[in-house]
């Protein structure tokens, strides 16, 4: 397997403020959702043109969270986002990390008359189960992925090899996660899947770890990963690699490392396919730069799984 840069580009909104700490994007309508993981808002990319849309309300009066305001845990933490559906019609589910209380909400985005509407809903039962599932502490789990397969979604952890934890996926039914968004049902109703664990291997001896994935039409999981020298699910540290892996459930297939731009290496946090063509898939990827005066990225990418 290879991997390409074809283009980079810097996210900005209309009005030229940075679009920052990008962790996730999906497609919706005629655009591209962005999440942005320090904020009560999000991107919302059509064709060049893009606006804030507001998805939560502000956490003690704040909408933008950091470091070095002391508001970083406050942060909703918004960290995948994933294709879906509402009766029919699509949509873009948007998901916390679960590191925390507040990090613990699901997001749904979807169109009316080709106008945004917003649904939030609690999912505090649901992270927990989860966190069952892959055997850990609720303060350690991050996800930070996730990954639609027809009527299921795959829910990624980060792991840290750092603190002990690989990362893993849980499976869950998308339609069930969609309604207890919705407030059609609780969270503690929805069934979460067996674990599977992710070896992703290291580089220069930090540990990579998943931070998003997609399907691929042939039912194989194409990941992102970030080799990142922190101590815990909550602070930054310096990335030293990011990487695409090829994975079928729990066997990793292939690792390419994601080519460094301008000598820096782009933490790429959000997947999304754009074609698919006979041993070829072309992405659009977002990329954290963990500094909030900085604009994320977005790139093209070009992957050659050989």
């Amino acid at each position: 397997m290879r991997v390409f840069v074809d283009d980079v580009r810097v996210l900005r909104f209309d009005d030229g403020s940075p679009v920052t700490a990008a962790s996730g994007l999906a497609p919706l309508g005629a655009g591209w959702l962005i999440a942005q993981d320090d904020a009560t808002s999000v991107a919302w990319d059509r064709g060049g043109r893009v606006t804030a849309l507001r998805v939560l309300p502000p956490v003690e009066g704040h909408d933008r969270f950091s470091e070095a305001a002391g508001t970083k845990r406050l942060k909703p933490d918004l960290e995948a986002a994933c294709p879906a559906g509402v009766d029919g019609e699509p949509a873009v589910l948007l998901l916390g990390s679960g590191s925390s209380d507040r990090r613990m909400r699901g997001v749904l985005v979807r169109l009316e008359s080709g106008h945004p509407v917003v649904h939030v809903g609690d999912l505090g039962p649901l992270y927990h189960r989860v966190a069952e599932r892959l055997d850990l502490p609720v303060d350690q789990l991050n996800l930070e992925g996730a990954s639609r397969h027809g009527g299921t979604l795959r829910w990624f952890n980060r792991g840290n090899l750092a603190a002990g934890v690989h990362s893993g996926s849980v499976a869950v039914p998308l339609p069930d996660l969609v309604d207890v968004v919705l407030g059609r049902a609780p969270a503690a109703s929805v069934p979460v899947g067996e674990p599977q664990l992710h070896d992703l291997g290291e580089v220069d001896g930090v540990g990579l770890a998943v931070t998003d994935a997609i399907a691929l039409p042939d039912g194989r999981v194409l990941l992102c990963a970030a080799a990142e020298d922190t101590p815990n699910a909550i602070d930054d540290g310096p990335v030293v690699a990011a990487a695409l892996v090829l994975v079928d459930g729990e066997r990793v297939l292939d690792v390419a490392p994601v080519p460094e731009v301008d000598g820096r290496v782009h933490k790429i946090e959000g997947l999304a396919l754009r074609g698919s063509y006979a041993g070829r898939v072309d992405l659009r990827a977002v990329v954290d730069a963990d500094d909030p005066a900085a604009p994320s990225v977005e790139l093209d990418l070009r992957v050659d799984l050989g």
